[in-house]
């Protein structure tokens, strides 16, 4: 059931973003042009998903003890504004801007399935692999500075 369930939600997701036109690198560098010949439609799908998923995520968390289709619900803990997280949207940002595509979109459009396309996912799953080794590594060194002191 849960895996009918991803299905299912990666399919409405999917379907979302091709409707929206998030997967036409064209129209989200147009979005990101402000200073330029902006485009600002893509604001309005993404206003659109916040003003249904913020109210429905608030209600379902306070009525369930746990998901339906797991055992827990993972939120993250960790509410800061810190290094890691400055430089990952920098990072994330720029990749998003360059590319005309984010990770999302990006994998809808695997439809497709041009060759500079092909290029931009393995390189998003290596920069996901690069980014997950160098959090380890941090972990690693600060646990090794508490065994230290």
């Amino acid at each position: 059931m849960q895996k009918l369930v991803a299905l299912l939600s990666g399919l409405l997701f999917g379907l979302g973003l091709s409707v929206s036109r998030m997967i036409d690198p064209a129209k989200v560098v147009g979005f990101l042009d402000i200073f330029g010949d902006w485009d600002p439609s893509l604001a309005f799908v993404m206003g659109g998903a916040l003003l249904v998923s913020m109210p429905a995520t608030q209600i379902i968390l306070k009525r369930r003890q746990k998901p339906v289709l797991d055992k827990e619900f993972y939120v993250p803990t960790n509410k800061k504004i810190d290094k890691n997280l400055a430089v990952g949207a920098v990072l994330f940002g720029a990749g998003w801007g360059i590319a005309g595509l984010c990770p999302g979109p990006a994998l809808a459009s695997l439809s497709f399935a041009s060759g500079g396309l092909l290029i931009f996912i393995a390189a998003y799953l290596a920069g996901t692999y690069v980014g997950k080794g160098i959090q380890k590594l941090q972990v690693t060194k600060a646990q090794q500075r508490l065994l230290n002191s």
